[in-house]
């Protein structure tokens, strides 16, 4: 059930998805909180079929309700008999039993999943990749590893939130590991040692070609698979560091090849964002030697100015500055650059490890379906923690199932031949009309109002029920986004022109 989803997000807005959730201590022969985590992360199939078959919440008196750290407010109940009702007879296939079609690779070395951490707190410390591990990420990249004196800002993070309440938009000034490079390859060899089977990409950042090479040498020598170039970190103190190096090919292409140099391991470039078009600044990580990209970093950022002291977010005693911004509002924005370099014929053969926005499976699998073959997260991780693995491998696998699809490698790139630069080759010899369910419209004149003032008119209101004016509707779709009720739909096409 891929299309109609019978549950969504907003069903369970006052969900706060808590640890250790006292709804699940108070259910007896169930675990409603993965359940609702489940709903959440857009897996409802496998919350239905995860639940007793027997339907135990029928005669209950809801314990998991009077548990619940917002008594009243979250309808545990509910959401349990409307999965058991209404999406598990809809469910097409059984839980697969296995993963295998998750296997995929970067440049040829085995991921067991696509899932990795991206450079960033969330993969700084041991304690914290072991943790990410035994929960089932197929490895990470470790926060960028340099020779420079690290000394944070506090606070050094702000975000923008959505009516749930959950991060939309998410700012860092945070900068490199503040380890020093021999603690790092002291944390690289007991990773591997502990999980040989995991992926470690080691993030770095030199100061010239030397140290470019030299510490590509050391994380292949201390157990690193993989090594990811940091052309991209907007939040660096000095010039000349991180996006600044990523804006010209020039300087990509020769630490590109001094890491070469340095180690015989895959090297990623990752890329910045901060320009007009990433091609120029990945076709010279390839000239340099460069096995893959990654892309992409955080965007140059200013957020949350306030009113009052006139600082933007986040203030540190009453001054601010550009920083990284990062979160699901930047994932049509990630897309569309690795759309570029996907369909970039120059640049066919390199691995593309994606990111930028990433929190459900669905996320993941755009991003693969624009030539991503891995892809790494943060901002979802800072959020919601580690255990989101658990949805994205299973709905990302549950997809594959679903669809026949042996491999995820199979569909990396399949929606490529779809994205065009120009909008030239779109058809526009006809028009898409809406319809209107009138069963799930609550009267409340949404459409009406962006028609009459964002669109063409062509929705009036009759005794609270909308109704289509034919002659005057264009199919631009804006009364269904704007209806919070989802009870427009794509209807009937005629042709331009035929009133």
């Amino acid at each position: 059930m891929l299309i109609n989803r019978v549950l969504k997000r907003s069903d369970i807005l006052s969900c706060s998805l808590c640890h250790d959730a006292p709804c699940s201590s108070a259910c007896p022969v169930m675990d409603p909180a993965r359940i609702l985590r489940s709903v959440w992360f857009d897996n409802q199939d496998i919350a239905a079929l995860r639940l007793p078959a027997d339907n135990p919440c029928l005669n209950c008196d809801a314990p998991c309700e009077k548990a619940c750290i917002h008594t009243g407010k979250v309808p545990v109940k509910d959401v349990m008999i409307r999965l058991q009702s209404e999406v598990r007879p809809r469910s097409e296939i059984d839980i697969p039993e296995d993963e295998d079609r998750l296997a995929c690779d970067i440049c040829g070395r085995r991921l067991e999943n696509p899932f990795l951490l991206s450079s960033s707190v969330v993969a700084s410390t041991y304690d914290m990749c072991a943790r990410a591990f035994e929960a089932g990420w197929a490895g990470a990249c470790f926060k960028t590893i340099c020779s420079f004196d690290i000394h944070e800002a506090s606070p050094r993070f702000s975000a923008i939130t959505g009516d749930s309440g959950s991060i939309v938009g998410f700012k860092n000034i945070e900068q490199l590991s503040d380890h020093s490079v021999a603690e790092n390859m002291e944390i690289f060899r007991r990773l591997k040692d502990r999980y040989p089977g995991k992926f470690i990409l080691a993030s770095i950042m030199g100061q010239d070609e030397a140290e470019w090479e030299e510490l590509a040498r050391l994380c292949e020598e201390n157990g690193a698979d993989g090594i990811e170039l940091n052309f991209s970190c907007p939040n660096m103190q000095e010039d000349g560091l991180g996006s600044d190096i990523g804006q010209i090919p020039e300087l990509v292409e020769r630490y590109t090849a001094a890491a070469k140099r340095g180690t015989t391991l895959p090297v990623l470039a990752k890329l910045t964002p901060n320009v007009a078009n990433m091609s120029p600044a990945a076709e010279a990580a390839l000239r340099g030697g460069a096995d893959g990209l990654a892309a992409i970093n955080t965007i140059k950022s200013i957020i949350g100015v306030n009113p009052l002291t006139f600082v933007s977010a986040p203030a540190v005693k009453g001054r601010s500055a550009i920083g990284g911004y990062s979160g699901n509002a930047v994932k049509p924005i990630a897309l569309r650059f690795i759309a570029e370099l996907g369909q970039n014929e120059a640049l066919k053969g390199l691995h593309i490890s994606g990111m930028g926005g990433i929190e459900t499976w669905r996320d993941a699998l755009e991003f693969i379906l624009m030539g991503a073959g891995s892809i790494q997260i943060t901002t979802a991780v800072m959020q919601y923690g580690y255990r989101i693995i658990d949805d994205l491998k299973d709905g990302l696998n549950y997809y594959l199932a679903q669809m026949g699809i042996r491999s995820v490698r199979d569909i990396i790139g399949a929606g490529l031949d779809s994205v065009s630069d120009s909008t030239d080759v779109l058809e526009r010899d006809s028009i898409l009309f809406p319809g209107f369910d009138h069963d799930k419209c609550s009267g409340c004149g949404r459409c009406v109002i962006s028609c009459m003032d964002g669109g063409h008119q062509a929705i009036r209101f009759e005794d609270r029920v909308p109704r289509l004016d034919g002659s005057k509707c264009v199919g631009c779709h804006l009364c269904m986004l704007v209806c919070p009720e989802g009870a427009i739909f794509p209807a009937a096409k005629r042709i331009a022109g035929r009133r």
